[in-house]
């Protein structure tokens, strides 16, 4: 469904696009989301590995992918994907209207950081399976919630995308590649260790006004960026930027009830873009409003 030359991404005059994770500063992984009218373009050869998920998708009609030597056509309905290995060319032809469609391009590289945790086949990136209409429950939510962050400019959600990437490059090798992949070469503990453990949960406690990234912690844990984030999950029951956020957040509640820092200078040091993302973010871990959480503490 994406449309590219070599180096260079291209569409139709019939696709639009909806959002984009240009300027985010995301650097393993770029996100568009898309709206695809009727269409057909000719064979293109992708240069990254790309993952293409209906978001709102349409029922009457085809999408039709032709290389590799398959012609391949499925519905495009909500909740279905596509994968295209990086290296291999491919054309496409839509039958009628999508209204929405998320397209993740992962790069090459990485994949390559993945080699601390899988005994990975050669070129791994060009040995996803070729796959049409899927489904993915996985995919689909890792998908969707990074979707969620596409109007979220903090640090916390560069590093969500981070780990986001990594899993789902990890999901990719595991369970869609054609020459297969070896289990996870875990460690003789499956958690970090608690001297480990202690050594970053200090760090965030010491830095948590600042911009905390999945690479600073790891090197700190002394693990890969994916290996540390499964490792801190296990321990901690959240994923490292949850956890961040979490930290943040109830600095966050200290500095209302305390009531001396306006809503909007109080959202800036938790790291939000804006006072209306802090509302939310809020709203949703304490089931009310900065402003009713400020009244009641009175």
């Amino acid at each position: 469904m994406e449309l590219r030359t070599p180096g260079v991404r291209k569409y139709p005059a019939t696709s639009g696009l909806l959002a984009s994770s240009a300027g985010l500063g995301w650097s393993t992984l770029s996100v568009e989301l898309r709206s695809h009218g009727i269409s057909e373009a000719p064979a293109i050869v992708p240069q990254h590995v790309e993952i293409c998920l209906v978001v709102a998708g349409n029922e009457d009609g085809l999408v039709r992918r032709t290389g590799v030597g398959l012609v391949q056509e499925a519905m495009p309905k909500t909740g279905a994907i596509w994968l295209s290995p990086a290296g291999l060319g491919k054309a496409m032809a839509i039958t009628a209207p999508i209204p929405q469609t998320l397209h993740l391009y992962l790069p090459i590289a990485l994949f390559d950081r993945l080699n601390d945790d899988f005994n990975l086949p050669v070129a791994p990136a060009h040995s996803i399976r070729y796959a049409a209409g899927v489904r993915d429950e996985v995919i689909e939510q890792i998908g969707r919630s990074i979707l969620s962050e596409l109007d979220n400019k903090a640090a916390v959600s560069r590093m969500y995308v981070d780990t986001a990437s990594l899993t789902l490059a990890a999901r990719l090798l595991h369970k869609h590649c054609d020459r297969g992949v070896c289990a996870p070469t875990e460690s003789s503990a499956h958690s970090i260790d608690h001297i480990r453990l202690r050594r970053v949960l200090d760090h965030i406690a010491a830095n948590i006004e600042d911009e905390i990234t999945l690479d600073d912690l790891a090197g700190i844990a002394g693990y890969s960026p994916f290996h540390f984030a499964r490792k801190f999950t296990l321990a901690m029951g959240v994923p490292p930027h949850r956890y961040i956020s979490r930290m943040r957040l109830e600095k966050a509640m200290a500095e209302l009830a305390a009531g001396r820092l306006p809503l909007a200078e109080i959202a800036l040091n938790a790291h939000f873009a804006s006072q209306a993302s802090f509302t939310r973010a809020f709203h949703r871990a304490a089931g009310m409003t900065p402003k009713e959480y400020r009244r009641r503490r009175r």
